[in-house]
């Protein structure tokens, strides 16, 4: 066991937990992830409808989405910290999930929430259709939730 695993095994909860938000927040800014975001939504946003009814390709795309994105942060997570356990975070995150609020979380949301995710589509749509005109130029999953 090298030192910066001993040195994470042996940190609580909270200490973990706010590494690893930590370093989710850093890879969401990036370019690449960024980019990637933008590219799924250009290709899909156009499939998706205001309304009650949940179409089953929705349900499709919201799957694309959470592979995608669950794949990008959790190899970026592996990159960056050779100690990252999913499982350890999965139930930190559960456990803490009333008491957190904002951005990174929405984020975090739309991986286990169908309907945040179809609420973020349909955002970005609007902004497409210029119906969100003070947003920036591009869309980001983090700008998009702070003009609303």
């Amino acid at each position: 066991m090298d030192f910066e695993e001993n040195l994470v095994k042996r940190q609580n909860s909270t200490e973990y937990f706010d590494t690893v938000i930590g370093h989710i927040e850093d890879i969401v800014i990036g370019e690449e992830f960024q980019t990637m975001v933008n590219h799924f939504m250009e290709c899909y946003y156009h499939l998706f409808d205001q309304g009650e009814e949940n179409k089953i390709v929705y349900t499709e795309i919201y799957q694309k989405y959470t592979s995608l994105i669950e794949t990008f942060i959790v190899e970026s997570l592996n990159d960056k910290m050779s100690y990252f356990d999913m499982d350890r975070f999965a139930l930190e995150l559960e456990t803490k999930k009333s008491q957190l609020d904002g951005e990174i979380f929405e984020l975090l949301y739309t991986l286990t929430d169908f309907l945040a995710f179809k609420d973020m589509v349909l955002d970005y749509k609007a902004f497409k259709e210029g119906l969100y005109d003070d947003l920036s130029k591009d869309f980001s999953v983090t700008s998009l939730k702070q003009k609303q």
